[in-house]
């Protein structure tokens, strides 16, 4: 999806998240003279592409003769009280914004803004780094069917987007895939260990286990099949895989009991940094 907008887009924090977004939109043919960044420490990726591309920065952006399309904030949760209020003061009537602070309500932004204006939430995650995340969102009332497709654009740009109907749910979607690729990690990590545990030099152990996991995402990635099959499809009867999964899937305390269990701890935990 090209991105083509009539306004410029504010992107209020250019860390790796934001970095990540800023060379999406570009690589989509957004026009970097659309674009302001507002970071105090701008390095890295898009310290680059700002210098390459002209792209107009600075630690805090004045007045701007014309409302902003879009408010992408980016800023750490702990920061957004101090940097949020001037930038609601750059927002018109038609400008939408656009939060992927963690835990940081819909409410929260609102209070700072005129009554009316477009707000979004959303929950990526640490693959849209390299274009492949995907982010959880959901809009409050006053956000038009044309913001949101702003919006998934923007947030497209580096992954998959899901759209949720309620903003409780968000908690959820950050514990399966906000939270998810640290689970993943933990497996290739816990599989290296087995396979060392198994008689493996821990190099080899690393290399087998590192390449499993992201080669097993990529075909199920690339796969039209669900996981079950894609799984049953590994499986010979009384074969080793089946030995393996009699272990993982074993009723009361397998791996989906264990992973249901941590998913709601994360969810629990959402709900309390969020009061």
């Amino acid at each position: 999806m090209s991105l083509k907008l009539n306004s410029s887009v504010v992107l209020a924090g250019a860390g790796k998240m934001g970095a990540a977004m800023l060379a999406g939109w570009l690589e989509r043919g957004l026009d970097p003279a659309n674009v302001l960044i507002q970071e105090p420490q701008l390095s890295g990726t898009a310290l680059e592409l700002a210098k390459v591309h002209g792209i107009q920065a600075a630690p805090v952006l004045g007045p701007q003769a014309t409302a902003p399309a879009v408010i992408v904030v980016a800023v750490k949760p702990q920061m957004m009280d101090e940097v949020f209020p001037g930038l609601a003061k750059m927002a018109g009537p038609e400008t939408l914004v656009v939060s992927i602070a963690a835990g940081r309500t819909i409410a929260s932004f609102e209070r700072y803004l005129p009554q009316g204006t477009a707000v979004v939430r959303a929950m990526p995650n640490t693959p849209a780094a390299i274009g492949r995340g995907i982010t959880g969102v959901v809009a409050n009332a006053h956000t038009t069917s044309t913001q949101k497709d702003i919006c998934e654009a923007l947030l497209g740009a580096v992954g998959d987007v899901v759209w949720v109907p309620d903003e409780s749910l968000i908690d959820a979607v950050t514990a399966v895939s906000g939270s998810g690729p640290a689970y993943v990690f933990l497996l290739a990590e816990a599989l290296a260990e087995a396979g060392a545990a198994a008689g493996l030099d821990a190099a080899t152990a690393q290399r087998l286990a590192s390449a499993t996991v992201s080669g097993a995402g990529e075909l199920l990635h690339q796969s039209k099949s669900d996981p079950a099959t894609l799984r049953q499809n590994v499986t010979s009867p009384g074969g080793t895989t089946a030995a393996a999964l009699a272990i993982l899937m074993r009723d009361g305390d397998g791996l989906k009991e264990l992973i249901t269990e941590a998913v709601l701890a994360a969810q629990q935990r959402g709900r309390e940094l969020g009061r």
